[in-house]
């Protein structure tokens, strides 16, 4: 397992790409609709979320375990140095996939020890969908807008994951189907 990133890979447009902002803006909204008093962030990426948390008056610590990275903490979500219930909410977004999944369960059982009320983890998922475009009608306003929903296109057969560096796994790739990443979350 690669245990240091170069700070270098976050600041490209390779990685900073549209999707990943539109991601962060849900990151950010996550956290803000739940109005916790004390977050945690694993894996700190180029600082983009925690930043502008940290503006909006968010009391949010980072985690990482790249010191390169400037975290707050530097540590491992295998052993999170926190006492029980410390944190309000845990952000772990695009995270646990750079992990064997071996130790899927001892990241998720970490994470819940140390919040007290919300865990929200966001994770890759390689099942395929198609984007369809559909009018939504605002008949109070007379507007029409743009209405994105995705239609699943199911494998004939699913994709094996090969190890490639940074992802050890990937939801919808040949065994980590949703249900069991869902079974092994309860």
């Amino acid at each position: 397992m690669k245990l240091q990133v170069e700070s270098e890979h976050y600041l490209t447009n390779f990685y900073d790409t549209k999707e990943r902002f539109i991601s962060y803006w849900h990151q950010i909204n996550e956290i803000i609709n739940l109005n916790p008093m004390r977050v945690l962030e694993i894996g700190i990426g180029n600082g983009f979320v925690s930043g502008y948390l940290k503006k909006r008056g968010v009391n949010i610590i980072t985690l990482d375990i790249d010191r390169g990275l400037n975290p707050d903490i530097v540590g491992s979500t295998l052993d999170l140095p926190f006492l029980d219930n410390t944190f309000d909410a845990m952000a772990c977004y695009e995270v646990l996939e750079h992990l064997p999944y071996e130790n899927f369960k001892c990241a998720l059982a970490e994470m819940f020890r140390v919040s007290n009320s919300y865990v929200i983890i966001s994770l890759p998922d390689a099942n395929l969908g198609y984007p369809v475009y559909l009018p939504k009608i605002d008949i109070k306003k007379f507007k029409i807008r743009t209405m994105k929903i995705l239609i699943p296109v199911p494998y004939l057969r699913k994709p094996i994951h090969h190890f490639d560096g940074e992802h050890y796994w990937e939801i919808g790739k040949r065994g980590y189907p949703l249900n069991k990443i869902i079974n092994e979350i309860n």
